[in-house]
Parts: C-alpha cells; sequence; structure tokens
C-alpha cells in the first residue's frame, strides 16, 4: 500500500472513520492516513491533475479499508446496496476504491446533493430530484473520475474503484502493513 499524503498529492483528506462522523457514529481507524495500491495512487495523480486544471481539487473520504473495518461496518449495516458483505471483499478492501469529493481551492466543498455516506437513492449517480448545479458537480466528478482510469458504483455518488477489483487481493490491517485497526 502506498500513503497518500494529502500535501504531496494537493488534495484535502477528512477519513470518516477515523472520526465518530460517520453512519456507525463510532471510530473505526486509530489514525487519519489513507493508503491505497500503487496503481489506484497512479490513478489518483491523474485526477489530481485534470482537476486542478479546473481550479478544483479533491477532498478524500476514505480510501484502503482493512478487511476487519470492512467487517465492522458490515455488522452494523448490512446493506449490501451501500456496504460490501466481507465474505465477497470490498474494493476498499483491496486497495483500488477511494471515497471522495470535489472542492474548490479553499477547501469548500462542491454542493453534490447528498452527504457523503447518505445511503438513500438520493446518493445515486442519475438521480435527477437535486438542482442543476448539483447534477454538474456529480458529473464533473464522475467526467474527471472515468478519464483517469476510475470505475464508478451507481448508488454512491463519491465511491470509485478501479476495473477488475477481483484480481487485486483482499488485505487486512495486519498483511497491509497499515496499522489503521
Amino acid at each position: 500500500m502506498q500513503i497518500i499524503d494529502p500535501s504531496d498529492y494537493k488534495v484535502f483528506q477528512s477519513l470518516a472513520y477515523a472520526t465518530n462522523d460517520n453512519f456507525t457514529s463510532k471510530k473505526i481507524y486509530k489514525r487519519e492516513v489513507s493508503f491505497l495500491h500503487p496503481n489506484a495512487a497512479e490513478a489518483l495523480s491523474r485526477a489530481v491533475t485534470i482537476a486542478a486544471s479546473l481550479s478544483l481539487k479533491f477532498r478524500i473520504y476514505d480510501a484502503f479499508r482493512p478487511v476487519e473495518a470492512q467487517k465492522l461496518m458490515w455488522s452494523h449495516t448490512p446493506n449490501p446496496s451501500y456496504i460490501t458483505d466481507p465474505k465477497k471483499g470490498s474494493p476498499h478492501s483491496r486497495g483500488i476504491a477511494i471515497d471522495l469529493t470535489l472542492c474548490k481551492l479553499d477547501g469548500q466543498n462542491l454542493e453534490m446533493g447528498s452527504k457523503f455516506d447518505s445511503f438513500t437513492e438520493k446518493s445515486h449517480h442519475g438521480y435527477l430530484n437535486i438542482t442543476k448545479e448539483e447534477q454538474i458537480n456529480r458529473n464533473l466528478l464522475l467526467g474527471i473520475m472515468t478519464a483517469s482510469g476510475w470505475d464508478f458504483y451507481v448508488n454512491e455518488w463519491w465511491h470509485y474503484q478501479l476495473f477488475d477489483t477481483k484480481s487485486y487481493p483482499l488485505l487486512s490491517d495486519k498483511a497491509a502493513g497499515t496499522n489503521l485497526i
């Protein structure tokens, strides 16, 4: 796993699971450090370059998620529309998924029509009952990420992953050497 240092990548970082401000209302990660597989880190670099050309930055909410964390999330909310059953293996637990949003250079998030981890239909790509600005912002994020080599998850405007997810191994915190859990 490769550390995604916010200053190196020129991104903002607000790892939701390193705080109590997430859908479980409990801190899951011991520290606020994000990691990605080197292939995903390379794709993130491409996305950062495209966003910068538009005077925008990213805010990262989550990246590599150890299998142990996935199990905690699933036991709290076993909803396969939004949380991957750890038996199947989440792309996050492979280090090839990232949850993020677009921001202005001052750190103000662009409006996306729902909060991160809003497990409702309102968070789906293609949801039309949001403002025109929110639709444009979601489509801008989608365009930047897909142009950079990322696939998207239809139920979450913030979630992107590399293609061919099953070709990457599932990793525990210990196996990845991340010391998050």
